[in-house]
């Protein structure tokens, strides 16, 4: 880093000691020239104006020129002491050559698979990607939400599945949920709300209570999420599915066995976490 500087210095030297020599020069003949008219002009007195001449000339390109680029001095390795030099060669000779290359590229294909290798998005991404950034969602609790699966069993308890919970509340902060259901009576709408309340869905998420609706047939069902008019509907029963189809975005069709696809917006998945890649 020191050679540019060091450079420029030596250049600006040599042009002092230039001038100093041109001065010393024209010290001694200055009176000589100037006393010598234009008629008693010898040899000597024009050799002596040349030389001024040239000297003023080249003294001016000196000054005009740029400075040389600095050469780069080549980079000096250190001196290897004699202990590397024989555990060098000693690990030569101990390993065949054909051996430590094969090592060097495994290394080296190691390092570039950990900086390529691509990175897992979060659940809240993947949750975005698989709704095609929909904002409304309408879902079914039972089969989906609850491990219960008919109404029956919801007169007595209501059981909410821990594997869904985390895709629940990434749904519910990114999207206006929805959460429906058919019921028997009001006890068992009573077993479902403490159920997600207990949960920790209602202060987790941006799910509320109101948000939470009842119905006593099938139909009513379809009813609701046809006035809500969501990009996204979630249920267990195909005719349910197969109704919408017409009239909703997106459908996820929950079925522990795999249905045939009844239309291009029904996708069709064993749970709800796992369409979200979470099993």
């Amino acid at each position: 880093m020191a050679e540019p500087s060091s450079s420029l210095s030596a250049s600006k030297d040599d042009l002092i000691q230039l001038i100093k020599r041109l001065g010393t020069y024209l010290s001694g003949n200055i009176s000589n020239l100037f006393s010598i008219s234009v008629q008693k002009l010898d040899p000597r007195s024009v050799g002596a104006i040349a030389g001024l001449a040239v000297a003023i000339i080249f003294t001016y390109r000196l000054m005009r020129s740029p400075a040389a680029p600095p050469r780069r001095q080549p980079k000096l390795q250190a001196p290897r002491t004699r202990n590397s030099a024989l555990s060098t060669l000693s690990n030569q000779t101990l390993m065949p050559s054909g051996v430590n290359s094969s090592s060097d590229d495994l290394r080296a294909q190691n390092v570039v698979d950990e900086l390529f290798q691509p990175v897992k998005p979060t659940l809240g991404q993947t949750v975005r990607q698989k709704l095609s950034e929909g904002r409304k969602v309408t879902c079914r609790v039972l089969g989906v939400i609850l491990e219960e699966s008919s109404p029956e069993e919801l007169k007595k308890q209501a059981t909410v599945k821990s594997s869904v919970l985390d895709v629940l509340l990434e749904i519910s902060k990114f999207c206006d949920l929805y959460l429906m259901e058919t019921v028997i009576d009001d006890e068992s709408e009573k077993n479902v709300l403490l159920a997600l309340e207990n949960a920790g869905i209602f202060t987790s998420g941006g799910l509320v209570k109101d948000k939470v609706l009842f119905c006593s047939t099938e139909n009513g069902r379809t009813s609701f999420v046809r006035q809500l008019e969501p990009d996204w509907h979630i249920d267990t029963n195909p005719e349910i599915v197969s109704q919408l189809a017409r009239f909703i975005k997106y459908q996820l069709h929950v079925s522990p066995v795999r249905p045939e696809r009844t239309a291009a917006n029904v996708f069709s998945s064993p749970s709800l976490e796992h369409f979200f890649g979470c099993v």
